[in-house]
């Protein structure tokens, strides 16, 4: 980061109030009937209606869009373990992406505590607050064993976005590029570089989208997850295959994908070199790739590649679903989020790209030639306002269709737009 940038960051956080987000009144606070009614007598009405029947705090409160972003700062960007104060200003910019995009509100909560059973009362206790859960920056393995638990444990949806939020835009994006390379998910060869959260989600989800799990290899600092190793923990128990490859060179050598969320210039150009014809190479090390893009176009020019930064193209961006994700989730009322409201998202995240994209996206981008689904045009940009109707109908679908949403069973949904639906104007 240059000392501009550094500088403009830093006052952009403190000036001219310290931080980035503010809670806000929706009601009147003007007169004393108002301020009877907001707080003391009139609040105990609402108050004994949701004692009566819990499901009414979603038309007498906030709570149905409301999200809590909830860290222990353990695994913050690319920063490591910061700890849960220092992780406040990602969590706060997450709450700003959730309002900016899809019209959610947030509470960030930063729990200071490290041990994962800790961790998993203490959001238990609070959940009666949200509507959903978005758990964010915790470190693997700890992190699937906390969301598989508060999946278990809540009737609220519970997502780990740093998973699940990067496998989906990269499958969107992956299915793109092997449409534009023609290849098949279920023939190609895919080295993914990382085993931590992100990059263990991403192969699960593409194996529900075809590939197969012998025609994947996952690499982590100690080389090749292979069926010999005694070091592997479960999560990559899973996807150690028996194998002569050791090395990334040894595993990128003929493979037809690469998939990077490892760390900065891991990918040498006689790694890139060595894959088959047609390659793909998706390095989202965040802010330096595994190869910088120029490099791999040198090396490569049957490449097709995306990066995790917002300067080249193809930016694989977890806020192209995430937000949507929520919004449609909320929408229904959904229980959880489950497989079939991720693949909904993927697709309709994919099939965004081959539609004619609005003059506003370009204005924003000032982009003066039109965008046109192709080698540096897989992903939709993250400023399309086609993306929240799109992503976020195609998930509230999903969850109607696979019974996971209350409005299935004729409940009453509370959206953004209907927030005020069937209020009196007295």
């Amino acid at each position: 980061m240059t000392t501009d940038l550094r500088e403009a960051a830093l006052e952009y956080h403190s000036c001219p109030l310290p931080g980035k987000i503010e809670v806000l009144s929706t009601k009147p606070t003007l007169t004393q009937r108002d301020l009877a009614l907001c707080y003391t007598p009139g609040v105990a009405e609402p108050v004994k209606e949701i004692a009566a029947d819990p499901a009414t705090a979603y038309r007498y409160t906030s709570k149905g869009n409301l999200v809590g972003v909830i860290t222990n700062g353990t695994a913050v960007l690319g920063l490591g373990n910061v700890g849960a104060l220092a992780s406040k200003p990602v969590m706060e910019g997450k709450g700003v992406l959730f309002k900016r995009f899809a019209g959610i509100d947030v509470f960030d909560i930063e729990i200071d505590c490290e041990d994962p059973h800790q961790f998993i009362e203490t959001v238990i206790r609070i959940a009666p607050t949200f509507g959903a859960i978005n758990l964010e920056d915790i470190k693997a393995p700890e992190c699937f064993e906390i969301e598989k638990i508060l999946k278990e444990k809540l009737s609220i949806p519970v997502f780990h976005d740093d998973q699940h939020g990067t496998a989906i835009v990269i499958a969107a994006g992956l299915l793109n590029a092997l449409e534009l390379q023609n290849k098949q998910l279920s023939d190609v060869t895919i080295v993914c570089a990382g085993a931590g959260s992100a990059g263990i989600a991403a192969m699960h989800l593409l194996t529900k989208l075809g590939a197969k799990r012998s025609n994947m290899l996952m690499v982590d600092r100690a080389g090749v997850i292979h069926s010999d190793r005694k070091d592997l923990n479960s999560y990559k128990q899973a996807f150690a295959v028996q194998t002569d490859k050791y090395t990334l060179l040894d595993a990128l050598t003929g493979a037809d994908v690469f998939i990077g969320v490892s760390g900065p210039g891991l990918m040498t150009p006689d790694m890139l070199q060595a894959m088959a014809e047609k390659p793909i190479v998706f390095a989202l090390s965040n802010p330096t790739p595994e190869i910088m893009p120029e490099v791999a176009h040198q090396v490569r020019q049957d490449l097709v590649m995306a990066t995790g930064r917002s300067d080249y193209p193809n930016q694989v961006n977890n806020a192209l679903c995430f937000p949507y994700i929520f919004r449609g989730a909320l929408d229904v009322r959904a229980s959880c989020i489950n497989e079939a409201m991720q693949l909904a998202a993927v697709h309709a995240i994919r099939d965004l790209v081959h539609d004619p994209v609005p003059e506003s996206v370009l204005t924003a981008y000032s982009q003066k030639d039109p965008l046109v689904f192709g080698p540096d045009y897989l992903l939709p940009k993250l400023m399309d306002p086609r993306l929240k109707e799109r992503v976020s109908t195609a998930v509230a679908q999903a969850a109607i269709h696979s019974g996971v949403s209350l409005a299935s069973l004729g409940a009453t949904v509370l959206s953004e737009k209907s927030y005020l639906g069937g209020c009196s104007d007295n």
